[in-house]
C-alpha cells in the first residue's frame, strides 16, 4: 500500500517541510473610465460613434458614459433612449471636454474647443477637414493628450474597419441613389436601373475595384444593371472578379476604351482610392461632355478632391448640381444619409476598443498590446508621432513604438 507522502494528491513539494511565505493573491484593480460623446458640429454629420445598446454594455462595466444633449437625434436616437441605457445627458460639448477621460466624435474639434481639455485624456476623432492644423496639433501636445484617428485604426486582418464599414454602405447607397436620380421624380432620363424583360438594362461603369465598387457592383447586379469596371490595377480586378463569382466587364485605365464605353453608359460610379492626394485617374471635361444628356456620375471619391474634373462638393441638404447636362452627385459623406445604419457599423467598430481598453485597465496598456488601436496614433501623451503631420505643420515627430517602450 502506498503511503501518504507518494501519493500524487499529497505529493511533499521540494522545499519540503520548511515553513514558507504565504502568497496573497491580489486582485487587479480595474480603471473605471469616464467616456464622453459631445454632438457633431456639423450639420451633415448625422452619425454616432456609439449607439444607446453599445452605452448599455459600457455602463454595466461600471464605467460612466456622458452624451451631449441631442447627440442621437439624426440618426433617430432620442436623450431618452441614451438615458434609459444609462447614460448622463449632459448640455455643453465644454463640459464633456473637461470631465471625459475618452472623448468620441467623428468631426474634429475647433481649437478653441479643444483649448477646453482637462489635459491627459483619450480623444478620438477624425483628421479629415481639421482647420488651423498646427495651431489644432499644438493644442494637444500642450495638454498632453492621447489623439487616435478612427480612419486609421486595424484590426486583427490589418484592415482599417471604420474605412471599410463606411465603404460598403457608400457603395451600396450609391447605386440606389443613382436609381432614384434617373426616374422623372428627380428629373432624371426615367430611366428604370434594372433589368426588364424586351428591355436594354441600364449601364453602369465603376471606376475602381475596393470595397465601395465591390458593394456597388453587387447592388446593380442585384437590380439587374450592366455593369463595366475600370481599375489601373490587374490584380485588383482579378480579386474583385474573384469575389464576386461572376464574370464581369474588367479593363485596365486605357482612355480609348474608356471614351468608348461613357458615350452609351446611363451612371458612372467613381470609387478609387487615392494615395498621398494623387488620383490615378480623371474624367475630364471632354469625357463628361461625351455622356449621355441626364446621365448621372456618383463621385466616392470627393472627398479626396474628386476624381471628376472640374467636380465641387455638395452636401446631403443640396446633393447634386448639374454640368454639360450630366447630373452631378458630389456629397462626401454618403453613409450620414443612411446615418442609423452607418452609427451600428460605427458602433460595432469601437464598442470592442472600448472594452479592450476596460480589459487592460489602462488607456497606455491596451495601447501597447493593440497594434491596430496604436496605428490609429497620431499625438501620444503629447507627442506627435504621425511624420507625415510634422511635415505639414514644422512640428517635431518622434517614434511611436520607441515611445511606447517606456511603458
Amino acid at each position: 500500500m502506498a503511503s501518504v507522502s507518494q501519493h500524487p494528491d499529497f505529493a511533499i513539494p521540494k522545499e519540503g517541510l520548511l515553513p514558507q511565505e504565504e502568497l496573497l493573491e491580489i486582485k487587479s484593480q480595474k480603471k473605471m473610465f469616464s467616456i464622453g460623446l459631445p454632438k457633431e458640429c456639423d450639420v451633415n454629420e448625422k452619425r454616432v460613434l456609439l449607439t444607446p445598446e453599445a452605452i448599455e454594455e459600457i455602463v454595466e462595466k461600471g464605467h460612466k458614459v456622458y452624451i451631449e444633449k441631442g447627440l442621437g437625434e439624426p440618426s433617430n436616437y432620442s436623450d431618452l433612449d441614451y438615458s434609459d441605457c444609462g447614460a448622463i445627458i449632459i448640455n455643453s460639448t465644454e463640459e464633456i471636454l473637461s470631465i471625459c477621460d475618452i472623448i468620441l466624435r467623428i468631426k474634429p474639434f475647433t481649437v478653441s474647443q479643444i483649448k477646453k481639455l482637462r489635459g491627459n485624456q483619450l480623444l478620438i476623432n477624425s483628421l479629415h477637414d481639421i482647420e488651423n492644423l498646427k495651431d489644432y496639433l499644438t493644442v494637444l501636445i500642450e495638454k498632453k493628450v492621447t489623439a487616435i484617428a478612427p480612419e486609421k485604426i486595424k484590426d486583427c486582418y490589418n484592415t482599417y474597419p471604420v474605412i471599410n464599414s463606411m465603404s460598403e454602405i457608400a457603395g451600396k447607397a450609391a447605386v440606389l441613389i443613382a436609381a432614384e436620380l434617373l426616374s422623372n421624380e428627380q428629373n432624371g432620363k426615367g430611366v428604370l436601373l434594372g433589368n426588364i424583360a424586351g428591355i436594354t438594362p441600364a449601364e453602369i461603369v465603376v471606376f475602381g475595384a475596393g470595397k465601395a465598387a465591390e458593394t456597388a457592383i453587387r447592388t446593380a447586379i442585384g437590380l439587374g444593371a450592366t455593369i463595366k469596371v475600370f481599375d489601373r490595377s490587374i490584380k485588383r480586378l482579378q480579386r474583385l472578379q474573384h469575389h464576386i463569382g461572376l464574370r464581369l466587364y474588367t479593363s485596365v485605365l486605357h482612355k480609348q476604351v474608356i471614351e468608348k464605353e461613357l458615350k452609351s453608359t446611363d451612371v458612372v460610379i467613381g470609387a478609387m482610392h487615392y494615395k498621398e492626394g494623387n488620383p490615378p485617374f480623371n474624367l475630364t471635361e471632354e469625357m463628361v461632355k461625351s455622356m449621355k444628356d441626364g446621365s448621372v456620375i456618383i463621385d466616392l471619391s470627393i472627398d479626396q478632391g474628386g476624381f471628376v474634373e472640374g467636380a465641387r462638393k455638395t452636401t446631403l441638404n443640396r446633393p447634386i448640381y448639374r454640368r454639360h447636362g450630366i447630373i452631378h452627385y458630389c456629397v462626401p459623406n454618403i453613409p450620414s444619409r443612411v446615418s442609423r445604419t452607418a452609427s451600428i457599423a460605427m458602433s460595432n467598430v469601437f464598442l470592442p476598443i472600448i472594452d479592450d481598453i476596460n480589459q487592460r485597465s489602462s488607456i497606455n496598456q491596451a495601447i501597447k498590446l493593440n497594434n491596430g488601436l496604436r496605428n490609429g496614433i497620431y499625438v501620444f501623451n503629447g507627442i506627435l508621432t504621425d511624420f507625415d503631420l510634422g511635415l505639414k505643420t514644422g512640428l517635431p515627430a518622434r517614434d511611436l513604438d520607441l515611445l511606447m517602450a517606456a511603458f
